[in-house]
């Protein structure tokens, strides 16, 4: 070997691995070159002509399905985010904390910034970056806005459960009361009660 030489590992066929998919395609392709050269696809039923298409077909038929199989819905930049912004609020009230609200709005206008900077896809972007302290501060408020409406909600049903129990009590003792009464009218004693 002299010094101009590469190295004979930079021949070695076997430094390159291949997996299984990428030696069945090689395979193939190479098959397939071999015949072309054989003439076996020459003269072949409809060689030459043109497809017999319907005239309402869709190039894309195979993504459509696919669309539809799996429930996808592919919107332009500009709607998706539209459907976001309308959708955030209701998603910020689940997060548990103001970091997390903080995070997940940080998300959306980067977002909504990244689309701004590409070629509109659809109709014109007109969301907005949100407004971080002032989306914070909603958040905030509407949160305590559920805290008293909880605590008062609570308040009611402490309130008609022990009203529940004092009405039970009163006409349980209302029914007492009359069973006496109807029991000295009738000149019978009332069980627990004693004789004049």
């Amino acid at each position: 070997m002299t010094d101009n030489q590469p190295p004979l590992a930079f021949y070695n066929p076997a430094a390159i691995v291949f997996d299984a998919d990428v030696t069945i395609a090689l395979i193939a392709d190479m098959r397939i070159r071999k015949a072309m050269e054989r003439g076996e696809f020459d003269n072949l039923p409809g060689s030459g002509k043109p497809l017999d298409l319907p005239k309402d077909h869709d190039p894309n038929w195979w993504l459509n399905n696919l669309m539809k199989r799996e429930g996808l819905v592919l919107l332009p930049p500009s709607i998706q985010l539209r459907k976001e912004d309308a959708a955030l609020d209701e998603q910020l009230d689940e997060l548990p904390n103001e970091e997390a609200v903080r995070r997940e709005i940080a998300e959306f206008n980067e977002r909504v910034i990244r689309a701004r900077y590409q070629l509109p896809a659809g109709p014109p972007l007109i969301t907005m970056p949100r407004e971080t302290e002032a989306t914070v501060a909603a958040w905030a408020e509407r949160r305590a806005q559920r805290a008293a409406e909880a605590a008062r909600e609570k308040a009611q049903r402490e309130a008609a459960a022990e009203g529940s129990t004092r009405q039970g009590l009163l006409r349980s003792a209302i029914e007492r009361r009359h069973r006496r009464r109807a029991a000295r009218l009738a000149g019978t004693p009332h069980p627990g009660s004693e004789p004049r």
